[in-house]
């Protein structure tokens, strides 16, 4: 499932705008989602492949030319389709939630009755 929401997450950002990959990881960090290159550029490949995402290469004043991803039109109708998963997902989750009885926390279950049924009985 993270696979997926990682896909949604990355589609999310490159709604808004166009990023290199440095900014896709540092605005995840910022939403407390820890990516790795590692991670991140075979998805941006596969996205690409899929014809989800396009780039673009663009000077940059600090090094060489940066990679800039941006959603393709099948990527924003891709994303909202996903929008709309997610939408019915968290409001199906909210739903199951409201449902569960609120029930005390079990007994502590003392030492003596724990060693008890560590211990084979005699027969």
């Amino acid at each position: 499932m993270r696979k997926g929401m990682l896909d949604y997450c990355v589609l999310l950002l490159l709604s808004r705008e166009s990023c290199y990959a440095n900014d896709i990881i540092t605005r995840l960090k910022q939403a407390e989602l820890i990516v790795v290159e590692g991670t991140l550029y075979p998805l941006l490949n596969r996205l690409k492949k899929d014809g989800l995402l396009s780039y673009e290469w663009r000077e940059s004043t600090q090094g060489p030319p940066r990679k800039y991803y941006a959603l393709t039109d099948a990527g924003t109708e891709f994303l909202g389709g996903m929008d709309s998963a997610w939408n019915e997902l968290a409001r199906t989750i909210s739903l199951l939630k409201s449902m569960l009885p609120q029930l005390p926390p079990p007994p502590p279950v003392s030492s003596a009755a724990s060693d008890a049924e560590e211990t084979p009985s005699a027969l």
